[in-house]
């Protein structure tokens, strides 16, 4: 369910070169760009931001604060706000969202969501394993 939220347009996400944006403004094949496709959550620059893409984890799932290991198909919320950066993740179309365990970090501009965004996902999207 998208409701509250709205894709992110190469200018939102810091022009072009911003990863998976092509020089038009659209988005590259999402199966070579980490993050691609990702949404964005409605906000201001100075509020809270957030982008969600959906994952499949790879053997071992991810590790949360609240209930242990979770596996399968998960979506991924990089949340920023008051100078930090947070990874949650919920199991897809559930309602609750955890905590990835030790990913409450500090990020000085707002401006690298997008790209530790793409990191996250790269990192815990492993479909084949």
């Amino acid at each position: 369910m998208l409701s509250g939220r709205r894709f992110v347009t190469a200018a939102e996400a810091g022009g072009p070169a911003a990863a998976g944006m092509t020089a038009d403004g659209t988005a590259e094949t999402p199966a070579a760009v980490p993050g691609a496709g990702m949404v964005a959550d409605s906000g201001g620059a100075a509020g809270p931001q957030s982008r969600t893409s959906d994952i499949v984890t790879g053997p071992g799932g991810v590790m949360t604060d609240e209930v242990g290991v979770v596996t399968g198909d998960l979506t991924l919320r990089t949340e920023y706000a008051d100078g930090k950066v947070t990874l949650r993740v919920q199991y897809k179309d559930a309602d609750e969202w955890y905590l990835v365990t030790g990913t409450s970090v500090a990020l000085a501009d707002p401006a690298g969501l997008d790209a530790v965004h793409g990191v996250a996902v790269g990192l815990l999207h492993r479909p084949e394993g």
